[in-house]
């Protein structure tokens, strides 16, 4: 496949490293804003760019006709919005908050340990997630992600960040220097606590993950998640 790569930070050029290594080439990459991005002889496009120009990267491959996954977070307020344009086009279009493989069977084991601790009242959850100190989002999507799979498991009505209320989830996140992304799961009770962890040791996961989504969606149109790419039913 021919890949554009949007956004060419220290992600993209891991990206670029397994791509190459799984025989694809690297067309594009586009470190830009607003400016126009030039996708002609692109099979498919990876997104991995800030919160403020994710939404004109998806567009633009939307409306050129390329097949667009994007691994940004922060600007999911107008995912719904992505969603409608990708219809519109008939277009590709696939977001992850982590393309980690690990992590999104790691989504599946939070899934099923909420719905069996929704029946344990004396069980009180919450969430930390650590990353490194670049990362400009708080909480992580992947965080935000394991939430969402809570609170649709159990009887939390939403998530705060630090200092949660009655029927909140709270979620705790930390930034420390070279710490690529850990998320961890907490059941406490007076007596014991379950804990399930998720540790990164480095970005080639995400990459990986990314790489495969995209071998994954290039010949394909629709709105697709991790959950079509591994199978997972």
């Amino acid at each position: 496949m021919n890949i554009a790569l949007l956004g060419y930070g220290k992600m993209g050029k891991t990206i670029e490293t397994i791509a190459l290594d799984r025989g694809h080439n690297i067309v594009l990459t586009y470190n830009g804003g607003d400016a126009a991005i030039h996708l002609k002889n692109c099979d498919v496009a990876i997104d991995f760019s800030l919160p403020s120009t994710a939404v004109h990267n998806i567009s633009a491959c939307l409306e050129a006709g390329v097949p667009v996954i994007s691994g940004t977070t922060g600007w999911l307020k107008q995912y719904d919005a992505m969603v409608e344009l990708c219809k519109a086009n008939k277009g590709t279009f696939l977001y992850a908050s982590n393309f980690s493989l690990g992590v999104n069977i790691f989504f599946e084991l939070n899934e099923t340990l909420a719905k069996l601790m929704s029946k344990l009242e004396q069980y009180s959850a919450n969430i930390v997630e650590t990353h490194h100190t670049q990362k400009l989002d708080a909480p992580s999507g992947t965080a935000i992600s394991l939430a969402q799979g809570i609170i649709k498991n159990s009887n939390y009505n939403t998530w705060s960040l630090n200092k949660p209320n009655k029927n909140e989830l709270g979620i705790e996140a930390l930034r420390i220097d070279n710490v690529p992304g850990t998320h961890e799961i907490n059941y406490k009770s007076q007596v014991d606590q379950i804990t399930i962890t998720h540790t990164a040791h480095s970005r080639e996961g995400f990459a990986l993950g990314a790489v495969i989504a995209a071998e994954f969606v290039h010949d394909k149109k629709g709105v697709f998640t991790m959950k079509d790419v591994l199978n997972i039913t």
